[in-house]
């Protein structure tokens, strides 16, 4: 069992993903999202932390992408994430927890990633064509 279940969400403008990096714990990129609490479904805690952690942005319909264990970026840390894609309207911005918010593309570079995203989620995510020219992020 993880040490953490998150949901987590993909949006994408202009080819490159919303990333946020956080005050505290790691200085790694991770997914907008969080911890998933008891009682909780998925959808609504990834509701809960956008409204919390981007601002007065809206999401569009939550489409399921699939659930992916590894590595947290905290070391020695396990995390399942549960990731949606939905659309933001809206100019998000850093709140709560949050430091700051970067629009990740192909070309950056992806030691700056949590292990989960540059070890599996967005090595998937191009595999199936929903992310990134394939070939990228290498």
């Amino acid at each position: 069992m993880a040490d953490f279940e998150k949901a987590g969400l993909l949006t994408v403008r202009n080819g490159r993903v919303l990333l946020c990096r956080k005050k505290h714990s790691t200085s790694l990129l991770i997914l907008p999202g969080g911890v998933i609490e008891p009682g909780e479904t998925p959808e609504d805690c990834l509701r809960r932390e956008i409204r919390e952690e981007l601002g007065e942005v809206q999401t569009g319909p939550l489409d399921y992408l699939g659930t992916y264990e590894s590595p947290a970026a905290i070391p020695g840390k396990t995390v399942k994430v549960v990731l949606f894609a939905a659309s933001l309207a809206g100019e998000p911005r850093a709140a709560s927890e949050i430091k700051e918010l970067i629009w990740f593309g192909p070309d950056d570079d992806p030691a700056l990633l949590a292990p989960s995203l540059r070890d599996l989620i967005f090595p998937d995510l191009v595999r199936r064509g929903l992310l990134f020219p394939p070939g990228t992020l290498q």
